[in-house]
């Protein structure tokens, strides 16, 4: 599990739950046997601390300094204009020890904007030390987060270590290379979040990351690359150029992917390479919804062959599998080695849910009886 951390640099966290949570779904995909009770023990020892990349993630606790820095500059605005409430607030946590929102009188005053959502004062002014780098995340309840100083939280050794901005950009661009695979300059869905614009910026003296990338490459961290049928040139990691040369031979197994996962980051690498459409459509209206809001995409060796819209019913310790969708052109009976390998992933996907048995929305007869199984 670490390994997959640090390969992917981080995994973004998301706190909903219908089909086990993202950075779950994103380690169930590449780990036998994954048990997201893992995650929250190595989240207890301190192995793994949430930080920003791309988002709220988890890291590494090594990699913390790396992942320090924060550009938004509304968390500083927030402690500045509620100074008070700021004060107050840390010196409770200082005196008391981990603290949530709850645990403080909930301010009347006016609701303050957080990354475009209305939320309470002291929940702003908890999240801004989270941001900059005052408070850190001691443990969750369910999605209540309690907040305490991050000297008390991480070794002093990793809070003593002060990498210079700059190289702490440098090294979350490279995460996103490694993370995704084959990324272009542009990215997609928010892949270059968080590691500011793309042109110097004189007044903040970011260099741009632009700029980085081409030190990169001028360093040989990254290599460009094209690809046949894709437009535009790609980057992929001077180490994993032989990969290229003698790739290996894709595993006949089935992974789920979350929407957040570093392989669909590029909804336009999605289609130019995989000849996949891919849209999260948390977002979209009901009525204009192709298939559903919390839809997983089907990974078959090298192929993304469909798409599935669980649901687990923690309740009755079961699985809905609401809905399953095929790409054109593919026929899960007459491919050479699918059936068992989806059968091995739901038995798989049982075992994550906790859930004791699948049940099938009534217009999936064939998949039903396709792919039985139990955990």
């Amino acid at each position: 599990m670490l390994e997959i951390v640090r390969r992917l640099g981080s995994i973004q966290y998301d706190p909903l739950s219908v089909a086990g949570r993202s950075h779950d779904l994103v380690l169930h995909a590449r780990v036998a046997g994954y048990d997201p009770a893992w995650c929250d023990l190595l989240y207890e020892h301190r192995e793994l601390f949430e930080a920003y990349n791309k988002g709220l993630s988890l890291v590494s606790t090594s990699e913390f300094p790396w992942f320090r820095a924060n550009l938004n500059p509304n968390s500083p605005r927030v402690l500045t204009e509620h100074a008070d409430v700021a004060e107050q607030v840390l010196e409770r946590i200082r005196a008391e020890g981990a603290l949530s929102a709850l645990d403080f009188e909930r301010r009347r005053g006016p609701l303050v904007d957080w990354f475009g959502a209305p939320t309470n004062v002291v929940r702003a002014v908890l999240e801004a030390y989270a941001v900059t780098g005052v408070l850190g995340l001691a443990r969750r309840d369910g999605n209540r987060r309690y907040y305490d100083l991050i000297g008390r939280l991480l070794p002093r050794e990793i809070l003593a270590r002060n990498v210079p901005l700059r190289e702490q950009l440098r090294h979350k661009l490279l995460s996103r290379y490694r993370a995704h695979g084959l990324l272009g300059a542009g990215g997609g869905a928010g892949s270059f979040a968080g590691l500011g614009p793309a042109k110097p910026d004189p007044e903040s003296e970011l260099p741009g990351r632009t700029a980085l990338r081409e030190e990169l490459v001028d360093d040989g961290e990254l290599v460009p690359v094209r690809v046949e049928g894709v437009r535009g040139k790609r980057f992929v990691l001077r180490d994993e150029v032989e990969l290229l040369q003698a790739p290996p031979e894709p595993p006949p197994s089935v992974a789920f992917l979350p929407p957040f996962d570093p392989l669909v980051w590029d909804r336009h690498l999605l289609g130019s390479l995989f000849g996949f459409d891919y849209v999260w459509e948390l977002f979209v209206p009901p009525a204009k919804r192709r298939w559903g809001w919390y839809v997983l995409p089907i990974l078959f060796g090298e192929r993304l062959v469909g798409r599935i819209e669980p649901r687990i019913d923690r309740t009755e310790g079961r699985v809905d599998v609401l809905d399953l969708w095929w790409e054109a052109g593919f026929d899960a009976r007459r491919t050479e080695g699918f059936v068992d390998a989806m059968r091995s992933s739901l038995r798989a996907y049982l075992c994550f849910a906790r859930a004791s048995h699948l049940e099938w929305a009534p217009h999936l007869r064939m998949e039903r009886r396709l792919f039985a199984t139990r955990p």
